[in-house]
């Protein structure tokens, strides 16, 4: 096939018809005779500028044995690697390289990136990743499927639970470490008590860096039926948004949701009140969302505020409510900001609060990898 001949061959071929000697096409390119005797015995390629003017002197298009150079330049080239195909549909369907940052995978530049994903997932072959049984809080509800980067983040989570060690899980002794957690909602700091609390109740607690784009804030998992995991991605690094997602978790522990492969079992970070109570929202996530919101700021109160002072929010009339009610002002602004759907008031009250919890937590992300070997 014409595609696979070297174009030195072509070359000879319209000089024969033409009548023309090597010496002939030397003359009219005004190059050296060498050029056009390494390109007719093939022993030379034909350049970009070569092919113009042979198409110039050969009356050809410019770009003649500039084509049939690359096609012979491929069919020459030996056949891929076969794990290129495989490790392309990888890269796309998963995270590889920031899970490779993130130390989960050893290199995305290897032939075993399908038996590093398969090990990772627990699973024979990286074409079949198993579902995970959670009850997670991420974005959205429009989506059934679990994304891969919020997989790949849930599967981390239980590996990282499994080499926790806290005592056996009691219900009674949650229900009981919630309601003590309300003495902590004033001042940021308290917050550094949540993960010795938990474990003392037999929980696995741990913060996890979320992926990029993975969109989830945190998971209730169970290793087994009696060993309930919270994990958190503190995404949003704000005091209301971590007591809010801390309770909700919790919740779920304490209904037992997430122990069995849900269908949708996910809650959305909404933002108004009005779509908690949407129909589309599962039952498990309703009542998660109200705990958290009762348990943040309570929710009568919260309301009858809002009634009285709507649209005209003052800043000490915020921070009066906050106080009476013994809680943060970062938490009743969150409320209001949901209820309202105004996410610019008073954000300067919603302070961070990873860097109270995390130095008594399980922590993996923020180039602090968890070693689990």
């Amino acid at each position: 096939m014409t595609e696979t001949v070297h174009p030195g061959r072509v070359l000879a071929a319209e000089l024969a018809s033409r009548g023309w000697s090597q010496t002939d096409l030397t003359f009219v390119l005004g190059c050296s005779p060498k050029v056009v005797n390494l390109i007719v015995n093939e022993k030379q390629g034909v350049s970009p500028s070569m092919s113009k003017a042979l198409g110039q002197a050969l009356s050809l298009p410019f770009d003649h044995f500039a084509a049939l150079q690359r096609a012979y330049d491929l069919a020459m080239v030996a056949e891929p690697e076969a794990g290129i195909t495989a490790r392309a549909t990888m890269l796309r369907t998963y995270p590889i390289r920031d899970m490779v940052r993130r130390g989960w995978l050893r290199s995305a530049a290897t032939d075993d990136l399908g038996g590093q994903l398969a090990r990772f997932f627990e699973t024979e072959s990286a074409d079949r990743i198993p579902y995970l049984a959670h009850a997670a809080r991420k974005t959205g509800y429009e989506e059934r499927a679990i994304a891969p980067a919020q997989l790949a983040w849930l599967f981390r989570v239980r590996q990282i639970a499994r080499v926790i060690a806290v005592p056996r899980y009691s219900q009674t002794a949650l229900a009981e470490a919630v309601e003590r957690m309300k003495e902590w909602l004033a001042a940021p700091e308290e917050a550094r008590h949540v993960p010795r609390i938990l474990a003392e109740c037999g929980v696995r607690f741990m913060i996890v860096e979320a992926l990029p784009q993975s969109k989830i804030d945190g998971v209730c998992m169970w290793l087994d039926a009696k060993s309930p995991v919270i994990a958190l991605s503190t995404r949003f690094d704000r005091i209301d948004n971590f007591w809010f997602v801390l309770r909700h978790e919790c919740e779920h522990v304490l209904q037992g949701h997430g122990r069995r492969v849900p269908e949708g079992m996910v809650d959305a970070d909404l933002p108004t009140g009005i779509g908690d109570a949407a129909p589309e929202v599962p039952e498990e996530e309703r009542i998660a969302n109200a705990a958290a919101a009762d348990f943040c700021v309570p929710q009568d109160k919260m309301t009858s505020f809002i009634l009285r002072k709507n649209p005209f929010f003052y800043e000490k009339d915020v921070l009066a409510f906050s106080k009476i009610n013994g809680v943060h002002p970062g938490l009743a602004i969150g409320q209001i900001q949901r209820k309202t759907g105004r996410f610019d008031y008073l954000r300067k009250h919603q302070v961070k609060i990873r860097e109270f919890v995390a130095p008594g937590a399980i922590v993996d992300g923020w180039d602090r990898p968890f070693n689990i070997e």
